[in-house]
C-alpha cells in the first residue's frame, strides 16, 4: 500500500512468475506507487496498492489460493480493495469474494479491461491531435505491442476507426487473429521497436522503454496500456530530446481503474463513460503545461500527482 490518504487503497492482483522475491517485492512497490498517482490524476477518491502472488510452477490448487488471498485481504479491514491484474481472472476474484467483500471485477461487476482500452483509444486521440493538428484515425499507423486483454481490445478499436496496425505478441495464434480480422501486418516481438509509425503503443509489461530500444523507435508518440513503460525516469527526459510524445502510463491506461473504482461505489455506466472519455482532456492539459513550462510531461505528471496526494495528506493529519 503506497497512500491511503485519499481513501482505501485500490489496485489489482498481479499473478505471474517471478525470478525472485526481490522483483515481486519491487513490481508491487513500483505499481503501487503507480495506481496512488493514476487515482490522483483521475480525481477517484482512492489511494494507491498492488499485490503480487508469485505464480508457482506446479499450481495445484488455484480455487484455495485465491480464497487464501481473499483471507488475507479481509484482514487488513478495508484498508486494500483488490482486482484483477496480469495473471488473474473473474474467476479469481469470484473466489476472493468468498473470503472478502473488499474485492472488484467479480462476475457482478464484469472485467475491466475493455475500459483500459477504451482510455488508452481517447489517449491515443490526443496524442494525434496534439503531434498532428487532428484526432483523426483514419490513415493513422499504429504499432501496438502485445495482444492480451487490452491490447486486442484496442487493436479491434482502432482497425474500426480507420487505423492501419503493425501488431506483435509472444502468442502466434493472436497474431495470426490480428493479420486475418484486422488486417494487421505482424512482426516478431524484438522488431516492433523499429516500426515507422505515428504511435507506438506498449500494451504489454513494463520497462520497455530503455537505453536499448529508445534509440531504434520510430515513432512520433508513444501511447500504451502497460504499467511503468519508462524503464528510470531519465527515460522521460531523453524522449522530449527526440522530441517523441509520451503519454504517462498512469494517465492514459486510468480507464480500468476508474470503471473498477465506479463499479465498487455502485456509478452509474454513464458516469464511468464519461470519466474515462475524459482521459483526452487530462492528457491534452498535461502536454499543455509541459510545453509552456518547458517541462518533461512525465515528470509534469508525476509533480501534480504528488501535489493532489500531499494535499490529501495535509488536510488528513489536520482533520486528525
Amino acid at each position: 500500500m503506497h497512500s491511503t490518504v485519499r481513501g482505501p487503497a485500490l489496485g489489482g492482483c498481479r499473478f505471474i512468475p517471478y525470478g525472485t522475491d526481490d522483483d515481486a517485492i519491487t513490481d508491487a512497490i513500483r505499481l503501487a506507487k503507480g495506481m496512488s498517482y493514476k487515482a490522483a490524476l483521475a480525481g477517484l477518491p482512492f489511494g494507491g496498492g498492488k499485490a503480487v502472488i508469485i505464480r508457482p510452477g506446479n499450481l495445484k490448487d488455484r480455487h484455495a489460493l485465491m480464497r487464501s488471498f481473499g483471507h488475507a485481504i479481509d484482514s487488513l479491514s478495508g484498508q486494500y480493495i483488490t482486482a484483477m491484474d496480469s495473471g488473474t481472472l473473474v474467476d479469481d476474484m469470484d473466489d476472493i469474494a468468498t473470503q472478502t467483500s473488499y474485492v472488484s471485477c467479480t462476475q457482478h461487476m464484469g472485467d475491466p479491461s475493455p475500459a483500459t482500452a477504451r482510455g488508452v483509444f481517447a489517449g491515443i486521440r490526443a496524442n494525434l491531435q496534439y503531434t498532428t493538428g487532428s484526432d483523426s484515425l483514419k490513415g493513422r499507423h499504429i504499432a501496438i505491442q502485445g495482444l492480451g486483454h487490452v491490447g486486442l481490445n484496442l487493436a479491434y478499436r482502432l482497425h474500426q476507426a480507420g487505423a492501419h496496425l503493425t501488431v506483435t505478441d509472444i502468442d502466434d495464434n493472436k497474431m495470426l487473429q490480428a493479420r486475418q480480422q484486422l488486417n494487421a501486418a505482424i512482426c516478431r516481438p524484438e522488431e516492433i521497436y523499429d516500426v515507422n509509425c505515428d504511435v507506438f503503443s506498449p500494451c504489454g509489461l513494463g520497462a520497455v522503454i530503455n537505453a536499448d530500444t529508445l534509440p531504434r523507435l520510430r515513432c512520433n508518440s508513444i501511447a500504451g496500456s502497460a504499467n511503468n513503460q519508462l524503464e528510470t525516469p531519465e527515460t522521460g527526459l531523453q524522449l522530449k530530446q527526440r522530441n517523441i510524445l509520451y503519454a504517462p502510463d498512469y494517465v492514459i491506461n486510468a480507464g480500468g481503474l476508474m470503471f473498477v473504482a465506479m463499479r465498487y461505489q455502485q456509478q452509474s455506466d454513464v458516469a464511468i463513460e464519461s470519466k474515462i472519455a475524459g482521459i483526452f482532456d487530462t492528457l491534452s492539459d498535461l502536454y499543455m503545461e509541459a510545453r509552456q513550462s518547458n517541462q518533461v510531461i512525465s515528470d509534469v505528471a508525476d509533480q501534480r500527482a504528488s501535489e493532489i496526494i500531499q494535499q490529501a495528506d495535509s488536510g488528513h493529519f489536520q482533520a486528525a
